[in-house]
């Protein structure tokens, strides 16, 4: 990379004047190069990113204390994070206790879901197709990019020089956190997790469309709400969306079948519950206008564009999503989001489940 930016430099001198001060240009390249090491993060540093993020989001939602709950789920993530483009990240998968349908990826391979998103979902396919989503954000890291992207990004790089790497990494954990939180994908890179998703379903066996189908039925859900809630509020249209997928499915003949629905009932017992009826926090207190997108001073803006984890806060009813672009005004100003402001459960603990490879491979025999 500083080859790439010298190169870069040397030629800009050679079309400069001959009076152009290469000492500046170099001071230059080195910043650039600065900027780039800060933003290159190791597997450790990534997990240590995630980690501080998930415990953040169990403090606010709460763990479903089930251990068997814990432990399907986190054989079906383990089949598909098993043949990820990262399968030796230290993965670990999350029950959420809320009512609220969301999930949320965090570096290192901390994927939560909601107990709201698994009622709502009614078969193993979908389970798979949402937590492969979740785990492309994880392998394509999205979540750095996103925050690199921004213009939150440029604050953090411009105080990095000033600070040591752990003040840099916590000052990037909270730029996460709120990005997560917030849903905050771009198009593109919402877009990629979907591909990814059904992509890993489908190699496991599991039939790629349940995602569409999941989709479907949570734009049913929100159809009365005037503003996107929870997952996947950065998703382009939901009818786009789902004709994308259905491109992928049938241009790279993704043909898996297998629902398995009759295992998933068996585990998971939670019900539904009507978006009109989730148990709410408080929402936030007002707050002074935050400043513009491109301040740099003190602690990092806030990232212009409204995203997803799930990217679902976007869907209200199929085919009259708002625009992905839209703009997120700042919490003391906003509303109450029905799944993100969902009240979460007391108890914060962490549940710790094992699952050997032989209990993968056993498992995998239950996909068809």
């Amino acid at each position: 990379m500083r080859k790439t930016i010298f190169a870069m430099l040397v030629v800009t001198l050679a079309a400069s004047p001959a009076h152009a001060q290469l000492g500046s240009l170099m001071k230059k390249a080195d910043s650039l190069a600065k900027a780039y090491d800060d933003w290159n993060f190791t597997d450790a540093e990534e997990h240590e990113l995630g980690g501080e993020i998930s415990t953040k989001l169990r403090d606010k939602y709460g763990v479903v204390q089930d251990k068997a709950v814990h432990k399907y789920v986190t054989l079906v993530g383990s089949v598909l994070a098993q043949q990820s483009s990262r399968p030796n990240l230290q993965w670990t998968f999350i029950v959420l206790d809320t009512d609220g349908v969301n999930a949320f990826a965090a570096p290192g391979g901390f994927i939560h879901i909601t107990r709201g998103a698994l009622a709502l979902i009614q078969n193993e396919a979908e389970l798979a197709d949402v937590l492969g989503h979740e785990i492309g954000h994880v392998t394509e890291k999205h979540t750095i990019n996103a925050i690199k992207k921004a213009k939150a990004g440029t604050a953090v790089t411009n105080a990095a020089g000033k600070a040591a790497r752990s003040d840099f990494l916590k000052q990037v954990g909270d730029a996460m956190y709120s990005n997560i939180l917030e849903n905050k994908y771009d198009r593109g890179d919402e877009t990629a997790a979907d591909q990814v998703g059904v992509k890993l379903a489908n190699a496991a066996g599991w039939a790629p469309s349940g995602l569409s189908a999941f989709l479907t039925r949570l734009a049913e859900r929100n159809a009365g709400l005037k503003d996107r809630s929870g997952l996947f509020a950065s998703h382009p249209e939901t009818t786009s969306r789902i004709d994308a997928m259905k491109k992928t499915i049938a241009g790279q003949n993704l043909a898996a079948a297998a629902l398995v629905q009759a295992r998933y009932t068996q585990h998971i017992t939670f019900k539904p519950v009507a978006v009109t009826a989730v148990a709410q926090v408080a929402p936030p207190t007002a707050a002074p206008a935050a400043p513009p997108a491109s301040s740099t001073s003190g602690n990092m803006s806030t990232p212009p564009t409204a995203g997803g984890g799930l990217g679902l806060g976007s869907l209200g009813a199929l085919g009259r999503d708002k625009s992905s672009t839209q703009t997120v005004s700042s919490a003391g100003s906003r509303g109450v989001n029905p799944d993100r402001d969902a009240k979460g459960g007391a108890i914060k603990t962490l549940v710790t489940v094992t699952v050997t490879a032989a209990e993968v491979t056993e498992f995998k025999k239950g996909i068809a």
